[in-house]
Order: C-alpha cells, then structure tokens, then sequence
C-alpha cells in the first residue's frame, strides 16, 4: 500500500524536486499539493499527477484558480492549508513552505500524529522545544529534509548510543566567500542571487549569502538530535561535497559524501528508512582532486554569531531573530536596504525585544508580530 504524501509549497524549489522523487516511485502517493501564491503552476501540478485538491494561502490567487480549473477542489487562506492537512489522510506531510508561515502546518500536522518531512527550518527555529515536545506526545516522526541534516540523521544510525561527541555542518560559503566587510557593502541583489553551488529560492539564496542559514540550521540541529549548542561547529567547504560529520568520543568522525543533489535528501525523508534508486550524478573523488575547509569569517558574516546568541538566550529570541530577518531579506531584494543592513536590522531588533519565556504558541505569534513591527521601522531608518 503506498504511503499518501501531502507537499506543502510545491510550486518552490524543494517541491519541484520533490514531485520529481515521487514521479519515481511507487511507494508515495500525492494527496494533495498547496503553494503561497503561484496558482497557475499548481494547478499544472495538480493535472499532471491527478491531484484532485490544491490550497493556496493567498486568497486572490486560489479565487482564480477556482475559475481556471473545475475538475478538483481548491481551498483558500491559511485555514483552507490548515483543513487540507487534516482531511487529507496523509500518512506523510512534505513542509516546504518558505519562512515562519511554515510553522502553522507544523503544528497542524504534527498535533494530527502525521509523519513530517520537514524542509521549513524556521519552523524547529521558531518552535524549538514546542515542536519537538508536539512530536514526542503524538508519536509523529520528524525526518529533515535539508541536505545537512539529512546527513546527520543518516550518520546518527552508525553511532551508538551515548557516544556522540560533536557534530559539523559545513557550508559552501555562499557568493561572498572570503570578501570582507568593507567589501559587502555595495553587493547587488543579483551578485547575492548567484550561488555558486545551489539552485534554490529567493529568500534562502540570501540567507546562504550572508550565512543566516547555517546559524538556522545549527539551531535545527540542536532540536532535532538534542545536542547543546557548544557540541555543533560550522565550516566553510566551497566543494559541497561533505554535507556533515559526526565526531565520536574515540576521536573518529564520519562524513557524508555527494554531488550536491536536494533530491537525495528529500528521498531520504520520503522514504525513511529505505533508500531510493536515484539518477544521480556519483562522485568520483579521483576526479575531483580535492576538498578544501576554511574557519567561518564572523566579522565580515555576522548573521551566524547573532543566530548562537539567540539561540543561548533562548525563548522568543530565536523567533525575533527569524522575523527580523525575514523582514530584512524582503526589504534588500526589494531594493530598500543594503546587504550590510540585514544584520544591522536583526541586531537592533534582537536588543529591542529581550527574550521572554515561550509558554505556548500564541506568544510566538506575538512575539513574531512585534519583532516584524520593529525590524520594519529600522528598515525605514536606512531609506
């Protein structure tokens, strides 16, 4: 019996290759697909694999997608993705949703008891212990979809209990690698676009220029493996060829390998805990020569450091520092802040909204709100 697969933001990058993974099984089988705004692409998504239900948060555009296509059902706003993933009968929800709206269905589906491959990073930042303590009480699993951690949960089957020491996660270095600060100051939205290794969205694209997504992903990976926050090191590796590693208390490490393929993490989640044959291109590591790590440079990228210092202060830090960021990433593609400007914003938002104790979802919403408020008021300030 395949497994009935929900994929939220599948018109995005990671929901376009996702499509791609389960055009190749036989295992998976889509119950329903959802995107923000791009109607007229999911629509086609929807005809092209026999999806008979769509969602799209964006109002207007699930409207005319409701007078384009009358063969299925289409729902709207934030409450028709809600309704879909809890009378879908999914057994797995693919989340890759962009942002802190990814955090909604988070929460839905795992307070429903449904396995969720997770690509929204900022759903864990944002949620942190809620989420993970969501997942415990339902019995849902949580498998990520993010090529790092993906590498980490698959090196976690070889490392026996209580023997883990540190764990790495390494990061291509973005556009900008070994430009200092002085020299980012008049980078284009175009340069920053321009990511030597990835094809990806918009607002990850600049979050892996100015390294936010490593100082995410370390945060994702406390929560997702438990692991304090001074057991996780970052490093640059231009190659993308060493997704992560894991240290053991015997001074071993183990590394996971690959050309840099998405589709071989989102199988990975799909299809946990078997493997998918993939067209992939191998490695070859004869032909590649070699594989170079560089220490991450904090003065010229200091959007990672801030992310460690919410992450410690803890609370609604962590979702503060993810609006603000949010805010300022939509601001410099818009042509209203410098790149330089983004950690500035973030920084003067994290020392006006102190963190406070997170006792339930709503103070995140709260939080988040605020947080939007103060980050857009200093984006002002720079025009």
């Amino acid at each position: 019996m395949p497994r009935r697969l929900l994929v939220l933001g599948s018109t995005g990058s990671i929901g376009t290759q996702a499509l791609d993974v389960v055009s190749r099984s036989e295992d998976l089988e889509l119950v329903g697909l959802s995107a923000a705004r791009s109607w007229e692409p999911l629509v086609e998504q929807a005809v092209r694999h026999g999806v008979g239900r769509i969602a799209l948060t964006d109002p207007d555009a699930a409207s005319r997608a409701s007078e384009a296509w009358t063969d299925g059902e289409v729902l709207s706003g934030a409450d028709g993705l809600v309704r879909m993933v809890i009378e879908s009968g999914a057994d797995l929800v693919l989340n890759a949703v962009v942002g802190s709206a990814g955090l909604g269905p988070t929460v839905t589906a795992l307070g429903e008891g449904i396995d969720l491959a997770l690509a929204n990073k900022e759903s864990l930042v944002v949620g942190g212990e809620l989420v993970t303590q969501l997942a415990e009480a339902t019995g849902a699993q949580l498998l990520p979809v993010d090529s790092e951690h993906a590498a980490l949960h698959h090196l976690m089957h070889g490392v026996p209990t209580g023997t883990l020491e540190r764990m790495t996660i390494t990061a291509s270095g973005g556009p900008f690698r070994g430009r200092s600060a002085a020299e980012l100051a008049g980078v284009t939205v175009q340069e920053a676009l321009n990511h030597p290794t990835w094809s990806m969205g918009g607002k990850i694209t600049i979050d892996s220029a100015t390294l936010m997504n490593k100082g995410l992903e370390v945060m994702e990976a406390h929560h997702l493996f438990g692991i304090g926050y001074d057991r996780i090191d970052v490093v640059v590796h231009p190659q993308s060829i060493v997704h992560a590693l894991v240290e053991t208390i015997d001074g071993a490490q183990l590394a996971h390998l690959g050309l840099p393929d998405m589709r071989i993490a989102i199988a990975y989640a799909l299809h946990h805990p078997d493997l998918l044959e993939l067209p992939t291109r191998r490695l070859r590591l004869a032909e590649l020569g070699a594989l170079t790590f560089e220490e991450v440079d904090e003065t010229a990228f200091p959007c990672l450091r801030l992310c460690r210092e919410a992450a410690l202060a803890g609370g609604t830090a962590p979702c503060v520092l993810n609006a603000a960021n949010e805010v300022a990433v939509h601001a410099f593609l818009g042509g209203a802040l410098p790149f330089t400007g983004i950690p500035e914003v973030i920084d003067a938002t994290l020392d006006a909204m102190p963190a406070e104790p997170v006792r339930a979802f709503e103070s995140l919403f709260e939080a988040d709100r605020g947080a939007r408020e103060i980050a857009s008021a200093r984006v002002a300030v720079h025009r």
